[in-house]
């Protein structure tokens, strides 16, 4: 089983985020989901991205990691994908990377993305977000030609369509979206 450390979206760590976590755990996987935002939740997206400008959440996520074992799985939610892509490209040991409904260009943080730190990343298709301002083609050029880098498009325009309990969940795609991410930390659990 692997272990991973998972980084809310900028509403916070919400009961989607906790959701999908818990389902981690369920499956056997020891999952650190800190709370960047010191129990705070945001109800749109644009707060949300100021305060985490405010408490410092590429620093925090930094210090946490720095506290766990080198061996991780890395996984994101929209504004957690920066950590967490990060994190998987630059720190020693990575394990893999799970990116939801975000993308950087790989050289955003380093050369190329590192070899056998295999990758998935989801999103919706028509997402203004993911699919319009440059995260769907960051991860097409990040998946073309690896055979352990994958992308996977939901259709739909929701940006945080994981997110239980608000207009923007979509549970067919969430239930499909986690199904793939079992697969592949099973893949790198073995």
């Amino acid at each position: 089983m692997a272990e991973i450390l998972l980084f809310h979206h900028a509403l916070g760590l919400t009961e989607g985020v906790r959701a999908f976590a818990d389902g981690l755990r369920r499956a056997g996987h020891t999952v650190h989901a800190p709370d960047l935002y010191d129990g705070r939740v945001f109800d749109d997206l644009e707060t949300g991205v100021a305060h985490s400008s405010e408490t410092g959440f590429t620093e925090r996520a930094d210090r946490i990691a720095g506290e766990l074992p080198e061996a991780l799985v890395y996984v994101g939610f929209s504004l957690g994908v920066m950590p967490a892509q990060r994190l998987a490209q630059t720190r020693p040991g990575a394990l893999g990377a799970l990116l939801i409904s975000g993308c950087l260009p790989v050289d955003v943080f380093a050369e190329k993305w590192p070899e056998g730190v295999p990758v998935q990343v989801h999103g919706m298709d028509a997402d203004p977000y993911f699919a319009g301002e440059g995260d769907l083609a960051a991860a097409r050029e990040l998946v073309a030609g690896a055979a352990d880098r994958e992308l996977f498009l939901y259709p739909g325009t929701a940006h945080l369509f994981t997110e239980r309990g608000t207009p923007s969940y979509v549970p067919d795609a969430t239930a499909l979206c986690a199904e793939r991410a079992l697969s592949f930390l099973e893949d790198i659990g073995a």
